[in-house]
């Protein structure tokens, strides 16, 4: 049975959760609760093993930015007779309360949060409909309302296929080498 901590059960029991942040590795570089895992959502079904194994240890608590992500992740884990829980909220409710954030003390530059990449690529669609609405011919102007509608649905359907999109850019995705060493510390915990 897959269930809703909210943050102040989280923070109660941080120290015996195990923590998996489905989110991109993006956004895991920019802030993650302290010693969350990450597993990006469509990298999830390789980890089943290692998350069965994890779950028989003891509790799996799955993370995302806002909450929809980390309970797709426990839907999938549920129907492979795994039990994890989700965050209320995600990453966003945890900061905004004071949570502390970790960040990867790696020397390569910042990468954007999924939500800042969805915001320029929708924006900068949404420009481009209108210069060639104006330039070329103004049905062009109906590629920027497919935008705004799709950006309607998302924030209706708590979903994002551009997010979707974006994350599958190899600058988005976790190497195999990196997935490989989460999945080994998953273990040896």
């Amino acid at each position: 049975m897959n269930t809703t901590l909210t943050i102040s059960m989280a923070h109660e029991r941080l120290h015996t959760l195990t923590v998996v942040d489905v989110r991109t590795p993006g956004e895991y570089a920019a802030g993650h609760l302290p010693s969350a895992h990450n597993i990006p959502l469509d990298e999830l079904d390789q980890a089943l093993p290692a998350l069965r194994e994890v779950a028989d240890r003891g509790e799996l608590l799955m993370v995302c930015a806002s909450g929809a992500r980390s309970e797709s992740a426990c839907t999938v884990l549920s129907r492979n007779g795994i039990t994890a829980a989700t965050l209320e909220g995600g990453t966003a409710a945890w900061a905004g309360a004071g949570g502390e954030l970790h960040r990867p003390a790696v020397a390569t530059r910042p990468r954007w949060a999924m939500d800042r990449q969805v915001r320029l690529t929708a924006g900068s669609l949404v420009l481009l409909g209108l210069l060639l609405g104006l330039l070329i011919h103004p049905a062009f102007q109906l590629f920027s309302a497919g935008i705004a509608a799709g950006l309607v649905y998302s924030a209706l359907s708590n979903t994002c296929a551009m997010a979707a999109l974006l994350g599958k850019l190899p600058y988005n995705r976790t190497s195999r080498t990196d997935l490989d060493a989460t999945l080994a510390a998953l273990r040896r915990n």
